[in-house]
């Protein structure tokens, strides 16, 4: 694979994971919420408004054009797979980020996951 084709793969892969930590980070700033038919609109307002929230999707749709870009050189069947790295960025991150634990289990998961990522991007 050459560096262009894994660099796309690599800034969609980051532009999710950096999606999915401000959600993180936009849920925590809201905080825990009753899920019920009275508060769809408040609740949904907040998260609308909320700056976290708000990058999330910026990087998404980034993302989303980045991935077009690594499809339009990449096998799909080559270059999906490759966005399971992102587990393995997301844990650790989560880890730094937000104080959460790292246990035997996810590192072998996590190991698991690295193996077959080489694997993949060897065929």
């Amino acid at each position: 694979m050459s560096l262009v084709n894994f660099s796309l793969i690599f800034i969609g892969v980051m532009l999710n994971v950096i999606a999915q930590l401000m959600i993180k980070a936009g849920t925590t700033s809201i905080g825990y919420f009753e899920f019920s038919r009275s508060n769809i609109l408040p609740v949904g307002m907040r998260f609308a408004a909320e700056p976290h929230i708000i990058g999330a999707l910026v990087c998404y749709a980034l993302s989303v054009i980045v991935w077009i870009l690594a499809l339009s050189r990449v096998q799909v069947s080559i270059a999906y797979p490759l966005l399971s790295m992102g587990y393995v960025v997301n844990m650790f991150a989560a880890w730094w980020l937000f104080n959460e634990s790292i246990n035997p289990a996810k590192i072998a998961g996590v190991s698991v996951i690295i193996l077959g990522v080489i694997i993949i991007s060897r065929a």
